[in-house]
């Protein structure tokens, strides 16, 4: 795709890479992505900023060989997504200076081996001039790494913001004018990436809310023509507290665990809690991270393998205690054969979320009467707890 036109003197470039699916060998990406970068012309000097993945640097460059010179390559943040293009830039531009954090100095440097001459370093609220148009730095440490930054151009009332505000989509729309897919996929981006950082987020949406801006510019996904929908939707996932929605995440190998998921989720239901059911073995992280912005509580259900809990749960509940939900509570139930330790695994594993651990269900073998009977106590006590914060 070749560049595209945002102002006169602000220009869209990049990659859409359409066809990755997994990203950081980790997170799924079913609707693709993108790698923004944007050039920014002054009366005086050019600035780049941010690059592409390295996968696709020879976009970029074919997006710059119309551009005779580059003054200032401005790196927002040193993951290798945005950053890995970097020695590509300096070998076209070799006088170009990288504008970046001191950490993100530090950072690039350890990542990509750039020589430190080649750095420039700014202050949180520090301006450079291009001419007529200006950059101003602000400093947005933990968004989600601790060297990032974003930059206002005033003259142009936008704000590049980097991952601060992305979504992984790929599309050939620059703007979001499809506003329900788009923060669909911010939402699925906040989740697997920003939501562990929600009261350094907090501080930083501050920041933003100061700027006069008519366009938000992520490095990830279109630009944001409306600001509000983007901000709004931040302000929501990182101050809203949780809903009342229980999520169920499960893995059954012989059917067990699943009778007692499946009678769980319908008991809430019937008490008017909404549940979000997941298999574990065939579940979409992502979804499963959106599901939990929301969520009140947290069931982990897993059958017993050699004492402990499934592998699947393991990795759901290292999932929960790295991404820090809002979830008020958390329980496991499940079943065992000839011995278990499962449930006091699991909760070692999620402290981080700081939940009320309600009574769990376990059982031996297939689930009798007396175990549905417990499920029903214990949607009883998720729909009570629910109603006491006010969310029933």
């Amino acid at each position: 795709m070749k560049a595209r036109r945002i102002s006169d003197r602000v220009s869209w470039l990049g990659a859409v890479d359409w066809n990755r699916r997994l990203f950081d060998s980790l997170i799924p990406l079913p609707d693709g992505t993108s790698y923004n970068a944007y050039l920014v012309r002054g009366s005086e000097k050019t600035a780049v900023l941010d690059t592409v993945d390295p996968a696709m640097t020879d976009v970029l460059m074919a997006q710059l060989a119309d551009v005779p010179k580059v003054d200032y390559l401005v790196a927002h943040h040193a993951e290798q997504d945005h950053s890995g293009s970097i020695p590509a830039v300096l070998e076209k531009y070799p006088d170009a200076r990288v504008v970046a954090t001191p950490k993100g100095k530090d950072m690039l440097i350890d990542l990509l081996l750039i020589p430190g001459e080649k750095f420039i370093t700014v202050a949180d609220g520090e301006t450079l001039s291009l001419g007529d148009r200006t950059l101003r730095f602000i400093h947005a440490p933990w968004v989600h790494w601790p060297e990032t930054m974003v930059t206002h151009v005033p003259e142009e009332r936008i704000l590049f913001s980097c991952d601060f505000f992305g979504s992984h989509i790929a599309t050939t729309d620059l703007y979001a004018t499809d506003e329900g897919r788009v923060v669909e996929a911010a939402k699925r981006y906040f989740a697997e990436i920003m939501m562990p950082f929600r009261a350094a987020i907090a501080k930083n949406l501050e920041k933003v809310r100061a700027l006069d801006i008519a366009a938000i510019a992520p490095s990830h996904g279109p630009v944001y023509g409306r600001p509000a929908l983007i901000v709004d939707a931040y302000d929501e996932w990182v101050s809203g507290g949780p809903k009342n929605v229980a999520v169920v995440a499960y893995v059954s190998m012989h059917g067990s665990t699943e009778k007692m998921a499946t009678f769980l989720v319908g008991a809430l239901a019937e008490r008017g809690v909404r549940v979000e059911q997941f298999s574990l073995p065939v579940t979409d992280i992502g979804k499963l991270a959106m599901a939990l912005v929301d969520a009140a509580t947290l069931v982990l259900g897993t059958p017993t393998v050699l004492v402990g809990p499934h592998p699947a749960a393991v990795y759901a509940a290292y999932l929960a205690n790295a991404i820090r939900p809002q979830v008020k509570f958390a329980t496991v139930i499940g079943s065992y054969g000839w011995g278990t330790k499962a449930v006091e695994t699991i909760a070692g594993m999620i402290p981080n979320l700081k939940a009320e651990i309600l009574p769990p269900v376990y059982c031996k073998g297939h689930p009798r009467e007396a175990d549905f009977a417990a499920l029903t106590v214990l949607a009883d006590t998720i729909a009570a707890k629910h109603r006491e914060l006010g969310l029933l």
